[in-house]
């Protein structure tokens, strides 16, 4: 075994079992985080070209394929649904696959596929990775997709049954205000709903990709119906707003700013919010704005009660 070969198994397998203690402690955003960095890393050696790489494509398909399970783990960690979840106990018989990848000649335990090259990276993922730039004026982190595959532009939900006494809210996303609204390929918002730990309360929504770019505007004029009522969301909690776009040259989809909104912010009527840089920080501690320029994301309320 080379030099290298010997340094990117230890490093995995330290950044592995990182994951599963976090995940076994119950430290679930650091989990997620921990699996989704890894899975990204693994996916860069599987895709690299035969010549840069320290492992045949045999191992190469068997590393993509453990990449694609730390996906599923960590999608399952998010998921609000208890059917078909990937467990610890699953994930932990790939330590050793990973740790003897070289020697590695079995049937691997799970019919999985390898994940797909346009890809959601994990909040705050771009800033340790060695070979991804910066954008200029904030870049991009992202919010974790809370099912696998990645999920597509335009995972919308119906509006909740009314209960008396309960409010429930809409959120109509008018438009985003960005100096280069105009070369966002492919953009979309993610909307979630937050505690203070960042944990999810709600189901995740994608809008469909944007209507129009028009100036230093990107349009959307859509819906958001969320997914819990305004009563019993927990103290302290946030709906928050991911801009998303698709970067060609990377080929993945990247999280370019975000928004949020406070729960003393939902009253009827407009709100322009301000524009975050990256990473996505989910508990409202490390806030950078994205610009000076004024430029925000612009949305409508409507609350329903009965």
């Amino acid at each position: 075994m080379s030099e290298a070969a010997r340094s990117l198994l230890q490093r995995w397998g330290a950044s592995f079992r990182k994951g599963t203690d976090f995940d076994s402690w119950g430290q679930l955003v650091e989990a997620i985080d921990e699996y989704q960095i890894l899975a990204r890393h693994l996916q860069k050696e599987a895709q690299s070209q035969h010549n840069n790489s320290e492992f045949t494509e045999d191992q190469k398909k068997t590393i993509a394929k453990i990449a694609t399970c730390l996906e599923l783990r960590s999608a399952a960690l998010q998921s609000t649904q208890s059917q078909d979840e990937f467990k610890l106990e699953d994930l932990k018989k790939l330590e050793p696959i990973l740790k003897n990848i070289l020697t590695y000649n079995k049937e691997f335990p799970f019919d999985v596929q390898p994940v797909p090259l346009r890809k959601i990276l994990a909040p705050g993922e771009e800033e340790h990775l060695e070979f991804e730039e910066d954008d200029e004026d904030g870049g991009a982190g992202a919010g974790s997709p809370d099912s696998f595959p990645a999920r597509v532009p335009g995972t919308l939900l119906p509006r909740l049954p009314s209960e008396p006494g309960m409010t429930l809210l809409t959120i109509n996303i008018e438009k985003i205000g960005l100096k280069d609204a105009g070369q966002c390929i492919d953009p979309y918002i993610t909307v979630s709903v937050k505690d203070l730990n960042g944990i999810d309360l709600t189901p995740v929504q994608d809008t469909p990709v944007a209507l129009r770019k028009e100036d230093t505007y990107v349009h959307f004029n859509v819906d958001i119906e969320i997914q819990k009522h305004i009563e019993r969301l927990t103290k302290g909690a946030a709906i928050f707003f991911e801009f998303k776009h698709y970067k060609p040259k990377k080929r993945f989809t990247s999280t370019k700013c975000f928004a949020f909104m406070e729960m003393d912010e939902i009253k009827p009527g407009a709100i322009v919010i301000e524009l975050y840089k990256k990473p996505t920080d989910f508990k409202r501690k490390k806030l950078q704005l994205l610009t000076k320029k004024p430029l925000y994301l612009h949305l409508h309320q409507t609350l329903h009660k009965e």
